[in-house]
């Protein structure tokens, strides 16, 4: 299967620079997974924009944006 990462990077919320797997979303998914992350695309835009990746962020962020 080939991968859409063009069209994966319009649709990417992460506002990363440096992150060299944006539009990637397999190679997102398996790095935050390997550290116990979520991808920025599971937050709200402010959540997102604080980097942290950790679950407890995104259940803070999540019950805070419903």
């Amino acid at each position: 299967m080939e991968c859409k990462s063009a069209r994966n990077l319009s649709n990417c919320s992460c506002t990363y620079e440096p992150c060299s797997r944006k539009g990637i979303c397999c190679q997102c998914i398996e790095y935050h997974k390997r550290n116990g992350e979520l991808p920025g695309c599971f937050f709200s835009k402010k959540g997102e924009a604080t980097y942290d990746r950790s679950i407890e962020n995104f259940i803070r962020d999540y019950n805070e944006n419903r």
